[in-house]
């Protein structure tokens, strides 16, 4: 382990895994897994409504949180009406006095509000040029998260054209439209995504029609993608820029956050410790109990999306649900049994899934002998099924098991003399609290292992945030009681945690320049200024004109709901660029429900466009 200085470790450019908690117990199992910052939601105006924490609990949150450097973000990342506007000020000031070190903001009215608090554009301002970057650095935000659909070389340009720090996520499932521009949901069902509240609409199937009867695909997943896994790319992000490494996954059971977030901190660790000029932000090491991978937890297969530039094969048009890792194929049924091509490490109680049908179905194993396996009901596996597994029995009860503890690497100083003795502990980044006694000690009958008794007294931690790893003694000839040098030992760590905690913790509150330009003069319906000190700010900073939000829009007829870098064409192998053989206009059609699509190969993109 590489114990730096505070301060120097404040110089350096520091790296984050940031993760998701949906709760208190999530968020601790994140930072005992080696979390460098946490996302929550608060009560209110967060983008995942079943997601929402009091601010006594984000408290509590940030409490244990700031004893390794962990910083809490908090998500406050809905659009605003004018009428909500103190009501979101309060419940951002509320996050603040609870312990936040940062707000994750989607509507420019909070950075209208004088807050005390470091401000990060959300993904749902959906950043996706360099001039957006730059812009929204120069107007104050210390930090950007990028849109998902963005490949390396944008995100390099992207990190090249700001100041503010670069956040991406590497982990989790995918939007398929433009964060922050989409209206898929609010038009076919009233639910807003950009409200807290969406309905997935894209994970549902729909037939891919010439828009007169005709069905060119029926029910299939058209519009769900797989899920992000960037874990062999996080070197290739430092080197762009990256700084914060964003896992998905607000509403994911504990297991999830447990397993993901220990695999990438495993991923991030290998990275840094190629490159010595960059640090990781937070202090401590939790060694799991387990060997993480993420492809045992909640996944609908593992994809890098556009990381290396637009390509098909990103689609999972058979299920929107978690289809977990593959296991074999099925070589023969056995009455109520099944045998695989080759052996498989399955165990009663596992999960396991197949295409059947067309669509996903799964049972359970109930007993193993040898190769043949007994599922609890046998319909659908015949000779020639992909049998996959979406839940691994004995891999989550070691996760539900799990007691791995973080703790922050200590050193500790022992001196005795005649006059008295001084305790003295020292933790990795250098901060150090000493406590002594004045006595007249009494020589040691046997010196040698009088010593080594005293080492084994100052290393132990107990119940504390410290790992006592190195020990130094002097004067181990003379004799204190193990009453006193335990009661010293509980004072040292104790005052040595307090010093830890009156630590400063450093925040990027930057004022907003009014001489930043937005990149642009007008502002489409699609960018959502609902509220007058939104519209205040983009005013000021050089828009003239900016058309009334679609969110607010009382019919969407003729009005594109969704805007995305994903395109169906492409995917299906009849990209218009190529050799199609679709001609005409294609439409997505579930019941009552029909959009258009449409196809912006200049910028390879497809748009949906609502026609009822």
């Amino acid at each position: 382990m590489q114990w730096i200085n505070f301060h120097i470790a404040l110089s350096m450019k520091l790296v984050e895994l940031l993760a998701p908690a949906k709760d208190f117990a999530s968020a601790v199992a994140a930072v005992d897994c080696g979390a460098d910052a946490l996302y929550i939601g608060g009560a209110r105006f967060g983008a995942r409504q079943a997601a929402g924490n009091s601010s006594e609990q984000i408290a509590r949150v940030a409490e244990y949180a700031h004893r390794f450097g962990v910083r809490v973000h908090a998500t406050l990342n809905t659009l605003l009406w004018d009428c909500e506007l103190a009501d979101a000020e309060r419940q951002a000031r509320e996050l603040i006095d609870a312990g936040v070190d940062a707000l994750i903001v989607q509507d420019m009215a909070l950075r209208r509000m004088n807050l005390p608090v470091e401000l990060h554009a959300s993904t749902q301002v959906s950043v996706r040029s360099p001039e957006v970057a730059r812009f929204l650095g120069e107007a104050g935000f210390a930090r950007v998260i990028l849109e998902r659909a963005l490949s390396l070389d944008e995100i390099r340009r992207i990190c090249a054209a700001t100041d503010a720090e670069v956040e991406c996520f590497v982990h989790g499932a995918v939007c398929v439209g433009f964060s922050g521009r989409c209206f898929f949901s609010r038009a076919s069902s009233g639910r807003s995504g950009n409200r807290g509240d969406c309905s997935q609409p894209c994970r549902l199937p729909w037939d891919l029609t010439d828009g007169r009867g005709h069905a060119f695909i029926r029910s299939k997943h058209l519009l769900s993608v797989q899920d992000l896994n960037l874990s062999q790319r996080i070197g290739d992000l430092l080197d762009a820029g990256v700084r914060s490494f964003k896992i998905e996954g607000r509403l994911k059971d504990i297991n999830y956050i447990r397993n993901v977030v220990a695999a990438y901190r495993g991923a991030v660790d290998r990275a840094l410790a190629e490159r010595p000029e960059l640090q990781r932000s937070s202090v401590g090491i939790g060694r799991p109990d387990f060997t993480p991978d993420p492809a045992k937890s909640f996944t609908r297969g593992e994809s890098e999306y556009f990381f290396g530039g637009k390509r098909p094969g990103v689609a999972s048009f058979d299920t929107p649900k978690s289809v977990g890792e593959r296991i074999g194929r099925v070589s023969r049924v056995e009455g109520r049994a099944f045998r695989l091509e080759q052996d498989a490490d399955l165990t009663p109680g596992d999960g396991i899934c197949f295409i059947h049908h067309g669509q996903l179905a799964g049972t359970r194993v109930n007993s193993i002998d040898g190769s043949r396996i007994v599922p609890n009901r046998m319909e659908g596996i015949v000779p020639g099924t992909e049998i996959f597994r979406n839940f691994d029995h004995r891999f989550n009860k070691l996760l539900s098991a799990s007691r791995i503890r973080r703790s922050i690497p200590t050193s500790g100083h022992l001196r005795i003399s005649e006059s008295g003795i001084v305790l003295s502990y020292t933790d990795c980044q250098g901060i150090s609290a000493s406590v002594s006694r004045v006595l007249a000690p009494d020589p040691a009958n046997d010196p040698k292992a009088n010593a080594a008794a005293l080492r084994a007294q100052v290393a132990r931690s107990g119940d504390t945030i410290f790992s006592v790893d190195a020990v130094e003694i002097e004067g181990g000839q003379w004799f204190v009681p193990a009453s006193m040098l335990s009661e010293l030992r509980r004072e040292g760590l104790e005052k040595l945690s307090q010093a830890r905690s009156a630590l400063p913790r450093p925040h990027r509150i930057l004022p907003e320049n009014p001489a930043a330009r937005y990149p642009a003069s007008a502002l489409s319906a699609e960018e959502n200024v609902t509220n007058r000190l939104a519209e205040a700010f983009y005013r000021d900073h050089g828009v003239r004109q900016i058309e009334p939000p679609l969110e607010l829009a009382r019919s969407f007829g003729g009005a594109r709901v969704l805007r995305s870098a994903y395109c169906i064409r492409r995917e299906i192998g009849q990209c218009l660029r190529e050799h199609p053989r679709l001609r005409g206009d294609l439409y997505l059609e579930r019941g009552a429900q029909r959009f258009r699509l449409e196809f912006d190969c200049e910028h390879c993109e497809m748009n949906l466009i609502c026609e009822k």
